[in-house]
């Protein structure tokens, strides 16, 4: 018997069922520009995504900024890929 794993959505190794609702969670150093860089990031792998929801959290003493936006995901490689892009811009210093 041959199990296909091609579907995502069926490999049972993949704790999510897709789509779901996933947040991403950047952080980088506080500057001009950093909340929009990652909006623009999240709307080119998830477009539905509405701007509005994006919530945004200064540390203590401000130096650093966390943006977290809640996605409609539909596939594990969507989440890979906007993973990917956000944790390899120079801005970002940690994607959780």
């Amino acid at each position: 018997m041959t199990i296909d794993f091609s579907d995502e959505s069926t490999n049972p190794d993949d704790p999510f069922e897709f789509p779901c609702e996933f947040p991403i969670k950047a952080m980088g150093k506080t500057v001009d520009g950093f909340a929009q860089t990652i909006l623009e990031i999240v709307l080119k792998h998830a477009p539905d995504f509405n701007a509005a929801s994006m919530e945004m959290r200064s540390s203590r003493e401000g130096k650093y900024l966390s943006v977290t936006c809640t996605i409609r995901a539909v596939s594990r490689e969507q989440l890979d890929n906007l993973y990917r892009e956000l944790s390899s811009h120079p801005l970002v210093v940690m994607v959780l």
